[in-house]
């Protein structure tokens, strides 16, 4: 489903740049600002420096002069209101519509799918290749005010749903910036996420073998320092078997392992 993120009146040009950092890292790019205030908003140095990087985002981005501009190949259209109304669209939980919006394209490209339309249809007497389902959403446009007032009552009630952000009833004051990140973000996970990145290298198991030789390493330095018995060695090297196997250690590990009984078998012939 197409995305776009539509910012009206804004007028800080830093949270500018922060919304397209926060579209971005979200994997989204389709942003267009109504009547900002200042025109030349999207190459202002402030602009720039909070945007961290997401110039293409911003290289993309379009300045209109009226909403339906911005709205045009729009069809699902969702406000951003913390403050009530006692008239317009429901007030819902951004992942909770989303789920249901999700759920509704789903079924209307079901519909829409070749053997749905050559599947008998009982209002067409039941033959096949009946009138097909309408096809699904052709995009969501998520719309955020001015930072002083928010959106406007004739903006909001353009609109299928008012997503308000659950936060702490005494204090709901969001950041545009952050709002958009919110928003971005539960959009993201609806649509399926992304996975996340290992900051260090998958961990390579030593082989059996190399433990093995480990074991023996430290048999034979348990032994050198009086630990361990070797007439009546009962289950110590098992039970250390078991530990290490629990560990499941790294090449690297074993050889840290190894120099420590190496050490320990030096010491100890220094000392008799």
């Amino acid at each position: 489903m197409k995305t776009r993120f539509v910012l009206i009146n804004t007028s800080h040009a830093g949270n500018v740049g922060a919304a397209a950092r926060a579209m971005k890292v979200m994997g989204f790019d389709d942003l267009v600002l109504v009547a900002p205030r200042w025109p030349n908003v999207l190459r202002k140095e402030e602009t720039i420096q909070r945007a961290s990087g997401a110039l293409d985002v911003l290289e993309k981005a379009r300045v209109v002069a009226t909403l339906d501009e911005a709205l045009d190949g729009m069809s699902h259209l969702c406000a951003t209101a913390m403050t009530p109304r006692d008239f317009g669209p429901p007030t819902v939980e951004p992942r909770v519509h989303f789920e249901a919006l999700l759920k509704q394209e789903r079924l209307a490209l079901a519909a829409s799918a070749p053997e749905a339309k050559n599947a008998p249809n009982p209002a067409d007497g039941g033959k096949a290749g009946g009138e097909a389902a309408p096809a699904g959403q052709t995009g969501v446009a998520f719309l955020f005010g001015c930072e002083r007032f928010g959106m406007t009552n004739e903006d909001v009630y353009r609109c299928h749903a008012a997503l308000s952000i659950p936060t702490n009833p005494r204090f709901g004051s969001l950041n545009l910036g952050a709002a958009i990140q919110v928003i971005a973000y539960d959009w993201r996970q609806a649509l399926g996420g992304f996975g996340v990145q290992d900051a260090t290298p998958a961990r390579v198991q030593a082989d059996a073998a190399q433990v093995a030789g480990m074991l023996g390493h430290w048999e034979q330095a348990l032994t050198s320092i009086g630990f361990l018995d070797p007439a009546a060695p009962k289950k110590l090297m098992p039970r250390l078997n078991q530990l290490f196997n629990r560990a499941q250690l790294t090449p690297e590990e074993i050889h840290i392992l190894r120099g420590v009984a190496k050490a320990m078998i030096e010491t100890a012939q220094a000392k008799r």
